[in-house]
């Protein structure tokens, strides 16, 4: 999938612009971001984002930072095949948990 082809699904959940989304997601990959996407007659929508991690509190994981149905498909089971496909690609990958950032928003502190 084109990164490009999920922005106007992403960007019901970000404020971004196309350049910066494109800017964020170039630079995310390289610590293991990928976007995954769930199609209907051959146009996007959902969206998850996710990626490897390991942290302290929760040791090795894979963390899902977005996670969008557009709003015209919300309702229909795209979200919960979404997360069905994070916990398959976290299996594979020999992860035993995932954790989905679900905050509503974040403080910037500059």
């Amino acid at each position: 999938m084109e990164w490009v082809q999920a922005y106007p699904v992403i960007a019901q959940l970000r404020s971004l612009d196309e350049p910066e989304f494109l800017d964020r997601t170039s630079r995310q990959s390289y610590s293991g971001y990928e976007l995954a996407a769930a199609f209907q007659d051959g146009k996007i929508i959902g969206v998850i984002g996710m990626r490897p991690v390991h942290t302290l509190a929760r040791g090795a994981h894979l963390h899902i930072d977005d996670l969008v149905v557009d709003t015209s498909a919300r309702g229909n089971g795209t979200g919960r095949s979404l997360i069905e496909y994070a916990e398959a690609d976290a299996r594979a990958r020999g992860l035993t948990a995932v954790f989905l950032d679900a905050r509503a928003g974040c403080r910037p502190v500059l």
